[in-house]
């Protein structure tokens, strides 16, 4: 009965969110389990572009490190803000979410090539709950039953719990900066006298996602609700519009 339940709750997560947070579990379990090394999956420039082992580009996104508090807290934030996003304003967009995603992972990759970063899967995750707290910014959040403040200020005390877990900020801060550059592209430039949509989604992902109708019946997880967690959770929406 367990299990029928998870494979139902599996099946009904939207494709994207599906797809990566899958990804990941099976990337950290073949490390776990010595399938593969962590040396297989880092970014490394050289590695790349001298010996083409082009897989680095996205592996490195895929592992956060071995199984334990840190891969779990990671996994919950990177499972319920990318399938927020995908259920809420992309809903009916998942070509949108792919180049979002693509988008986010080309910046990345290239301000890592000046720094020393080789797993960039927590910044990615941090770039996701700061595009999903910029569109949520009247939603108030409640960290751990410690701390309570609205939405916007979320990423900055994801940043906060890292410092005191010991983990490199500069990992988090280029998740913020990444994620600020999308939001500010996508959703205040055009906005403003004289803006337009700098960021354009290539006709060939409207084609490969985009190519069947939202079923109009379908439930999706409503953006504004944060999850049973904690970490984060949700207690109430104010809408001072």
């Amino acid at each position: 009965m367990a299990y029928q339940s998870f494979q139902a709750e599996y099946m009904q997560m939207p494709t994207v969110t599906r797809a990566y947070t899958t990804a990941c579990v099976f990337t950290t379990l073949a490390v776990q389990l010595d399938i593969i090394t962590p040396f297989q999956l880092y970014f490394n420039p050289e590695l790349i572009f001298k010996q083409y082992q082009l897989w680095r580009l996205f592996t490195n996104f895929l592992f956060f490190g071995t199984i334990g508090f840190n891969f779990l807290f990671n996994m919950i934030f990177t499972y319920r803000y990318c399938r927020m996003l995908e259920e809420g304003s992309f809903r009916g967009r998942t070509a949108d979410f792919v180049f979002m995603f693509l988008f986010g992972a080309f910046v990345m990759t290239l301000i890592s090539l000046g720094i020393n970063i080789v797993f960039l899967g927590q910044a990615f995750t941090i770039m996701l709950v700061y595009v999903w707290s910029r569109r949520n910014p009247y939603i108030r959040m409640n960290f751990f039953g410690l701390l309570n403040f609205q939405a916007p200020y979320l990423p900055w005390v994801l940043l906060g719990f890292s410092l005191m877990l010991g983990n490199a900020v500069i990992v988090d801060l280029m998740g913020i900066a990444v994620g600020h550059v999308y939001y500010f592209l996508e959703d205040v430039f055009p906005e403003q006298p004289g803006g337009f949509k700098m960021l354009k989604t290539p006709s060939i992902l409207k084609t490969i996602f985009d190519g069947q109708p939202a079923d109009p019946n379908y439930e999706p997880m409503p953006e504004d609700r944060p999850g049973g967690f904690q970490w984060g959770a949700r207690e109430e929406i104010e809408d001072e519009r």
